[in-house]
């Protein structure tokens, strides 16, 4: 680290870490959330993002730490900095984690800004330490702040009981029938799940990744990312892909084929994928996101209540932050839009700095 980045005496300081263990253990150790795992990381450094993680000591003890995901902007804005359900502390933490994270940042990556999604409930302790450390609250959200957590450390019998009438009996049916649930053991089966996912979206109308992405989840995380799914014979029909840490449970993807909603295997798949992360030891299971549309309306159907995270916060890092803030309205959807952003990014940028210069 840089004479630049050590923080004053008596304050937190951010040092890189190079070591799988070292990091997993302290995600894991402070309730971390998944997508602050290290393979998670590694999903997104093989696919158009360049990824560090700070650990936050505070005199020698680690505090906190934070996984940053950069993404390559058009000159002069060099990178935006993201933070996904992070960081890794205590909320109470908040402000000396991320005020040691925004220190080495500006003095090592020469980012615009600085982008964090934490796993906090709205209005927490988590909030004051956001503003205490100069964020500020945006719109431009990345990951839903409206979702469905569930407490996995009640009874089979409290969950059931949450769920509606319906739903429930639909998951009876489902765990008396022929189908089998269990977690995908092999890359012949996680190619049928992928098929599944493919049918799913064509369906339905939504976007998803090449196949090589969903492949690097499996390879990268690992057991940290199993997929449950519903099997009649040898062939899923339904399934649920999940991210796990040592507390949380995060659904990543989840799809059924057609035969699988005539057997209604999408039912009995998401209470499968519910106890195998129970069982696994995870308190909650964060089903990832509400939206006004019929999977969420699916969603809703298995608990009677909403849960609100903090949002979106953004830091400005650098001088340049107000041509990245109001000439690049596009750039700053780049985590969603992904290479899109290079070309049409650029061209805003160079407008922006135009416009900017003396007599422009």
């Amino acid at each position: 680290m840089t004479p630049e980045s050590q923080l004053r005496a008596g304050e937190a300081t951010a040092r890189p870490c190079t070591d799988r263990s070292e990091w997993d253990g302290l995600v894991n150790e402070l309730g971390g959330h998944p997508l602050q795992l290290w393979g998670w990381g590694e999903v997104k450094a093989a696919h158009h993002w360049r990824v560090e993680r700070l650990i936050v000591d505070d005199d020698g003890t680690p505090l906190g730490g934070a996984q940053i995901l950069y993404r390559g902007l058009p000159w002069p804005l060099k990178s935006l900095a993201y933070i996904s359900r992070g960081p890794v502390c205590a909320p109470e933490d908040a402000a000396r984690v991320l005020d040691a994270v925004a220190r080495h940042l500006r003095s090592t990556q020469g980012s615009v800004a600085l982008v964090a999604e934490p796993d906090w409930d709205a209005g927490s302790a988590g909030e004051r330490g956001l503003e205490a450390a100069g964020f500020r609250r945006t719109e431009s959200t990345i990951l839903i702040p409206r979702t469905l957590i569930l407490d996995l450390q009640q009874g089979e019998d409290e969950l059931m009981a949450a769920m509606s009438r319906t739903t429930r009996a639909n998951v009876r049916k489902n765990l008396k029938s022929r189908l089998e649930f269990r977690k995908v053991a092999s890359e012949a089966e996680l190619e049928q799940v992928l098929a599944i996912y493919r049918e799913t979206a064509r369906r339905a109308g939504f976007g998803i990744h090449s196949d090589a992405y969903y492949r690097d989840i499996w390879r990268f995380l690992g057991g940290d990312s199993p997929v449950v799914a519903a099997f009649d014979g040898d062939q899923a029909v339904a399934f649920v892909w999940i991210a796990k840490s040592a507390g949380t449970a995060f659904e990543l993807y989840g799809g059924v084929t057609e035969a699988g909603q005539k057997a209604r295997a999408n039912y009995g798949v998401k209470w499968a994928a519910f106890t195998a992360m129970k069982a696994e030891g995870c308190a909650r299971y964060d089903l990832n996101g509400l939206l006004n549309d019929g999977i969420s309306d699916f969603k809703k159907q298995f608990a009677q209540h909403e849960n609100l995270l903090s949002g979106t916060w953004e830091l400005p890092l650098s001088p340049l932050y107000p041509v990245y803030s109001t000439g690049m309205p596009i750039a700053r959807r780049a985590l969603q839009r992904g290479r899109s952003l290079a070309k049409t990014g650029a061209r805003q940028a160079k407008g922006a700095l135009r416009r900017l210069r003396p007599g422009a």
